[in-house]
């Protein structure tokens, strides 16, 4: 059924569908299996370090220094990453790039044993002093193996540069476009952009096999933030989770795989709301819906709930998402899920 055309068909029994196919505690709580991380270059000296769903990073070596894009979760985990940077180069790594202000992604930051310019933008550095402490919490909470020997994480990471909408990073000949690429997973989104290579790291704006997550997110404004993405006619992307996207056509693919979840999620949502019904009910008919479509992706039941709790929250008018914290975390998964 074409969503965007018809409204949801609401079905009286869905909050007990629901309750019965789902989790009753958070998803990423049960999800205790390792995955296999890959580390491949997608041109020279450009490498994406992707997990099998767990998040990705990337690796950029210039003429005299390296750029680490997303700096892991903890500096345990991040001094893994540098053991495979220093298996391929010995050149200083002097760079790390946030795509976003989400804990998972900053707080390996001091698993770098060299001094880093941490880069970020300026709507990235506002969240992380708006909101920063209580994601970490929150985030550690949800799914703590990805924060494996969080006791290492020494606080908040901070960026030392940051910009409004766009700047360029050289490795020696090698430029690195840094932009501001719109609002979307969240609104300090950032993406690195190799011209000569037509490469892309997109951060979790784009994601491949795996579910987005949505709880900071802009719905109405991450599709026309896929749109410039699009336009860069990327020959590769390294989308935030998932494998490497390494032919133009896979990399149409994964933009439009990301943008008709948020189509989907959105839809039932300002449906939902149109209808007057409650989140719980809202909730459910999203389940009902969109898992045989999306079920098979990494962490669907997981990003469920704060997907489509924060897509709620849009299509009623609130454009400031609302921030997460460990108790409103609980709070909402038993409302929903409980």
């Amino acid at each position: 059924m074409d969503i965007m055309r018809r409204a949801p068909e609401w079905k009286e029994d869905s909050v007990s569908i629901a309750s019965k196919t789902t989790p009753t505690t958070f998803a990423s709580q049960g999800d205790l299996s390792e995955r296999k991380e890959t580390l491949a270059e997608l041109a020279d000296g450009v490498f994406a370090l992707t997990a099998e769903g767990d998040p990705n990073s990337g690796v950029v070596i210039g003429d005299d220094s390296v750029l680490v894009i997303d700096a892991r979760a903890t500096p345990i985990m991040a001094q893994e990453l540098v053991a495979r940077i220093r298996a391929i180069t010995d050149k200083p790594i002097r760079h790390i790039l946030l795509t976003h202000y989400h804990a998972v992604r900053v707080l390996g930051v001091a698993g770098f044993p060299e001094r880093v310019n941490i880069i970020a933008s300026d709507a990235t550095r506002d969240m992380i002093a708006e909101r920063g402490a209580e994601d970490m919490a929150s985030e550690i909470q949800r799914f703590p193996r990805l924060f494996r020997a969080r006791d290492s994480i020494p606080g908040l990471t901070w960026p030392t540069v940051t910009f409004k909408e766009e700047m360029s990073l050289w490795l020696g000949s090698r430029e690195v476009r840094i932009i501001h690429a719109g609002r979307g997973h969240t609104r300090g989104d950032t993406i690195a952009w190799l011209p000569k290579e037509r490469v892309l790291f997109a951060g979790d704006l784009v994601e491949c096999g795996a579910t987005p997550y949505c709880g900071d997110a802009h719905f109405r404004d991450w599709p026309k933030t896929l749109d410039r993405l699009a336009g860069f006619q990327a020959k590769k992307l390294v989308p935030g989770r998932g494998e490497a996207l390494v032919s133009p056509d896979a990399v149409r693919a994964g933009l439009e795989g990301t943008r008709a979840f948020l189509r989907d999620a959105f839809a039932i949502a300002e449906a939902g709301v149109k209808a007057g019904h409650d989140l719980r009910t809202v909730y459910a008919e999203a389940i009902r819906q969109m898992r045989p479509k999306y079920g098979h992706w990494v962490i669907f039941d997981h990003c469920m709930p704060f997907d489509i709790s924060r897509a709620y929250d849009e299509a009623r008018g609130i454009d400031k998402p609302r921030i997460w914290t460990a108790e409103r975390d609980l709070e909402m998964w038993r409302a929903l899920e409980g």
